[in-house]
């Protein structure tokens, strides 16, 4: 159901405020799906099949012959499957088949062919005592076999009678347009003419598990326990090869639904996308278990995947991408502020939401700035008094982690209520507060310090209270009075330099000119130098800034490409070479947040056009990851090329679902897996968000794998999804929605 991307991007160009003009985005509805799951509550047997009649009524089927229906599931609140009980005199009959025909469910027992639609009058004896397969043709005949022998029947009564030389039936399909039946053996693929009851050989082959007949009756799919195969109806040929490029190959189930080809395995189901590729379901963020058993049209858009543990619905509704906004507000006011800051819910029981806590973090004060700096330019986009009073509520957060430390202009990672520093993470980091209701948390690093730096700047330039920009850049500028009093250090309340908190030149420039950090560190701090001085005019800022550029070479160490950034030489020191292991993320998301401040208040033109040419040359190495906010931020320059259609696919492709469930990619045979090298890039192409890990903008968006997770903790959209948006809707980039 989800289409590709170029079917969504509707862009117009139009001017947003710079010299040139940018593509924008038309916010129109596109589907949007979400899973709803049904775990099976210690069923009686194995869970064979799952149906939906007209009526929107699902009932399952088990290998012990006893029906089950969901109860009380939506999404993010999974429900169970319950014996269902509606027909209470059908349970003496021993059920083997459930079907549906004419969008009423049917039933195979070991005697018959019946129905409780149409008045209860289908009621068709078939005389195999071991039947397990069946399907219905036109005007209720129905061919059934019990895998050895096949009986086609109206009424009661037998119009043909045969079998599959030397096989085994599998799976019978019905093509209305032919008036045929299509009969899947382990080893051939038969047709069977109802109005010359002829049955005809069309294939060999071998391990044939499923089938459907598609494409309006031009091609039958037939799922292997190694890829599947296309049979071409018109020439009765089979297409090309076995397909095994899938995500997974040891096929189970194959449907089509609503025109969609729907393949079920035993990692997953995946279906087929316009493009040849596939959108894959794996994992409890989609099914209640892997090993998929039934496919198939569940009601009101949805399709139902059944798997060994319960049904999975996964439904497609129609949003725009201010519809997703609305939603992933409410999770994050509702679930994911701890005293003003934006935080993760933490020790949930599988998934369970009512039983989790917010938890503390070393990044409360990032994570919340990230948060913040969406909330300010929604307001900015909007007027919305909600996203006004949000701004102050998580201001008073971050004021608060200055006025906690006895340390002037330093501010604390984060702060909780006294008596549990042994329950916190890290509880060694953490101090005592003079308030002895409270303790709060030292070792704050420079990411916590440029993300700081961002929404205040953001703040004191775009909201227009009075108050919350006063109180904006007074923040700005203790927070920069602390580090140039102290040589260019972040000093705890022990007197030294946090680990990170360095941005002296004699540490700066201690790193070869390859390795990361000498960049980033002359980025950062030029931006938040910059930022104290556009806000408060004060000249120490500007003059500490051009002595780090003109004597420090600050300005030739951030202008320096990324092309040029790898590991330490050999002959470097332990640090650098630490440093330098590999591509770091986080570092990706100190140096974008921080591009607001250096591009937008740059000291003169002449800056600013170069570091444009900085941020642009820093979104080329990005590029591939098709990061959302990283395309975005490239905006503000005012570039054309930034990427819009990926930046649009990245909140449209971005889960709904942002529990940490584990997640399994590495097996696919449909990812081309790249040898290890110094980005961490694993794949050729990155797999969409709502196919990998739960992860914010400093992890790497190529990770394929998140194992040992079972439901532990939710994310908020705060800083991963609700930033990028509104700052793309501030900059005018993404339209308002479009009905």
């Amino acid at each position: 159901m989800r289409t590709p991307l170029y079917s969504f991007l509707f862009v117009i160009f139009s001017s947003v405020g710079y010299a040139q003009t940018q593509p924008v985005y038309q916010d129109k509805p596109y589907w949007q799906d979400y899973s709803i799951k049904f775990y099976a509550d210690k069923p009686n047997g194995d869970l064979l099949e799952a149906q939906a009649d007209r009526n929107g009524a699902i009932q399952i089927l088990t290998s012990k012959g006893d029906l089950l229906h969901p109860h009380d599931g939506q999404f993010l609140y999974p429900g169970t499957l319950q014996p269902d009980n509606t027909f209470r005199f059908m349970k003496d009959k021993k059920l083997t088949a459930l079907g549906s025909y004419q969008q009423q469910f049917v039933y195979l027992s070991d005697q018959v062919v019946f129905a409780n639609a149409w008045a209860g009058k289908l009621f068709s004896a078939h005389g195999l005592p071991n039947a397990k397969f069946f399907q219905g043709g036109p005007d209720f005949t129905f061919l059934v076999s019990d895998g050895t022998s096949l009986n086609l029947l109206k009424d009661s009564k037998s119009l043909w009678k045969g079998s599959l030389p030397g096989d085994e039936t599998v799976a019978i399909r019905y093509q209305p347009g032919a008036n045929q039946f299509w009969v899947l053996g382990k080893k051939s693929l038969y047709t069977l003419s109802v109005s010359g009851t002829k049955l005809t050989k069309v294939l060999d082959g071998a391990g044939f598990t499923a089938l459907d007949v598609t494409n309006q009756g031009k091609k039958v799919i037939v799922g292997t326990n190694d890829g599947y195969l296309e049979f071409d109806v018109a020439t009765k040929k089979q297409v090309g090869t076995v397909r095994r490029k899938l995500p997974w190959t040891e096929i189970t189930a194959v449907a089509e639904v609503d025109g969609k080809l729907w393949f079920g395995s035993t990692k997953g189901a995946f279906a087929l996308r316009a493009d040849g590729k596939f959108d894959y379901y794996n994992g409890e963020r989609w099914l209640p278990g892997d090993e998929v058993t039934h496919i198939s049209k569940g009601p009101k858009n949805s399709v139902l995947i059944l798997t060994k543990a319960g049904l999975g619905q996964i439904c497609f509704k129609q949003m725009t991408l201010y519809d997703k906004a609305v939603f992933f507000d409410n999770q994050v006011r509702s679930r994911h502020i701890r005293v003003g800051f934006n935080s993760t819910l933490d020790r949930m029981e599988k998934g369970n939401l009512a039983t989790g806590y917010l938890d503390d973090s070393d990044n409360d004060g990032l994570w919340t700035a990230m948060y913040l700096g969406g909330e300010i330019f929604r307001y900015a986009a909007t007027k919305d008094p909600e996203a006004l009073q949000n701004c102050r509520e998580s201001l008073d957060a971050m004021e608060r982690l200055y006025t906690i430390t006895p340390v002037p202009g330093f501010p604390a990672r984060s702060f909780e209520r006294s008596g549990h520093m042994k329950e916190l993470s890290d509880s060694e980091r953490w101090q005592h507060a003079s308030d002895k209701e409270w303790d709060w948390k030292s070792t704050t690093s420079s990411d916590e310090v440029i993300g700081h730096i961002f929404a205040f700047g953001a703040m004191a330039e775009l909201i227009p209270d009075k108050n919350l920009k006063s109180r904006a850049i007074t923040l700005i500028d203790t927070l920069m009075s602390h580090i140039i009093s102290h040589d260019m250090y972040l000093i705890d309340f022990d007197g030294k330099p946090t680990m990170w908190g360095k941005w002296n030149p004699a540490y700066v420039n201690s790193f070869p000119t390859n390795v990361g950090d000498r960049k980033l560190n002359s980025s950062n701090i030029t931006a938040m130098l910059q930022t104290a001085y556009h806000f408060t005019k004060k000249e120490k800022y500007k003059k500490k800034l051009l002595d780090l550029m003109q004597k420090h070479g600050y300005l030739t160490n951030q202008m320096r490409s990324m092309n040029e950034i790898g590991k330490a030489p050999a002959d470097a020191d332990e640090h650098a070479k630490h440093m330098s292991d590999g591509w770091n993320h986080s570092d990706d998301e100190m140096y974008f947040v921080g591009y607001w401040g250096l591009y937008r208040y740059a000291l003169n033109d002449t800056l600013k056009a170069k570091y444009k040419q900085q941020i642009i040359d820093h979104w080329q190495a990005e590029r591939p990851e098709k990061e959302g906010a990283w395309n975005i931020f490239t905006a503000l320059t005012g570039t054309k090329e930034f990427d819009l259609n990926e930046a649009a696919w990245y909140l449209r492709e971005h889960p709904l679902d942002l529990i940490d469930w584990s997640i399994q990619n590495s097996h696919r045979k449909d990812i081309e897996l790249l040898p290890e090298n110094f980005r961490r890039q694993t794949t050729k192409e990155v797999l969409p968000p709502d196919e990998r890990p739960i992860q914010r903008h400093n992890g790497n968006m190529f990770n394929l794998d998140r194992k040992g997770r079972s439901g532990g903790s939710e994310n908020s959209a705060g800083d991963i999804w609700l930033l990028p948006y509104w700052m793309g809707r501030y900059l005018g980039v993404i339209s308002a929605p479009v009905k």
